[in-house]
């Protein structure tokens, strides 16, 4: 006999099931590095693109209980520094307790000793801040030669330094590339270029200004007569090219012409280098107080 019908069961195998057990989670750590490359590269950028007096700037800002070595501002030249010994820190909590607590005068006889340390003390204060301001000048001379597309080829006819005398600027001609027309006074477009430039820094800072024209030796190695009275007229036109430019005319302190006789490059006084002007910062010396009667 036949057997009675059996149900029928059919059994479904599901293959492939362990790709649902991820999901989507890759695309979430893949855009997650991708992020973190981003900002990698985004800061390599930065730190290739900000000059070192504004990572000092940023290195002071994250720092904790940071001492700033101005006197006031952010330091720089164009970001609102004190030039003065006292700076911010002109009134405060400590003004007050001198005043609610001032201290008791010096006796007769050791009033001069006192005098002259307190002057020392000015002195050496005051020759710090212009130190300051001319170090942050020649940096930012120096940045703005960086951002202004029109000194890209011409930056390397300005020569920044310090000495004894303050922040020299030499703008000196170059082979093909000189800043007045043989035996002219007038400058050319190359000279005004430059003049605007170093007058958009050097009208930040109060100090006096001495200017002065040198010309290369001819043949032989000697200088001309004329080449004095050339010289000098090239300095004048350089002090007229700064004024026109912001300078103010009561920092000129000095305009001179000097001909061959300082050259740039004494081994070889006839190279085009030693055809230049020379602008410089005066450091201001402290003025001395008045003797105090007895």
């Amino acid at each position: 006999m036949a057997a009675p019908d059996a149900p029928i069961i059919i059994k479904k195998i599901k293959k492939g099931g362990e790709a649902g057990h991820h999901g989507g989670q890759w695309k979430v750590a893949y855009a997650d590095f991708v992020t973190a490359m981003m900002a990698f590269f985004l800061l390599m950028w930065l730190i290739n693109t900000t000059s070192p007096e504004q990572k000092r700037g940023i290195a002071d800002y994250f720092a904790p209980a940071s001492v700033s070595q101005t006197t006031s501002g952010s330091g720089g030249i164009l970001g609102g520094a004190s030039l003065s010994s006292s700076g911010a820190n002109a009134s405060g909590s400590k003004d007050l307790i001198q005043q609610l607590a001032p201290e008791a005068p010096p006796n007769v006889t050791d009033s001069g000793q006192s005098q002259t340390q307190s002057h020392q003390a000015s002195q050496g204060s005051e020759t710090k801040a212009d130190d300051a301001a001319l170090t942050s000048a020649a940096q930012s001379l120096r940045q703005a030669m960086q951002d202004m597309p029109e000194l890209a080829e011409l930056s390397k006819q300005i020569i920044v330094d310090q000495t004894p005398e303050g922040l020299r600027v030499q703008l000196v001609d170059q082979e093909g590339r000189s800043m007045f027309d043989e035996g002219s006074a007038k400058p050319n477009d190359r000279a005004k270029v430059l003049l605007a430039a170093v007058a958009r820094v050097v009208r930040q800072l109060p100090n006096r200004i001495t200017i002065a024209g040198h010309t290369s030796a001819t043949a032989g190695g000697k200088p001309q007569p004329g080449d004095w009275g050339l010289s000098s007229a090239r300095a004048d036109a350089a002090r007229q090219l700064l004024q026109n430019n912001g300078v103010d005319p009561d920092r000129i302190y000095q305009v001179a012409g000097k001909a061959a006789s300082d050259p740039l490059y004494p081994d070889d006084p006839m190279l085009p280098g030693n055809r230049r002007i020379t602008i410089t910062l005066l450091r201001e010396a402290p003025v001395l107080p008045t003797d105090a009667g007895p």
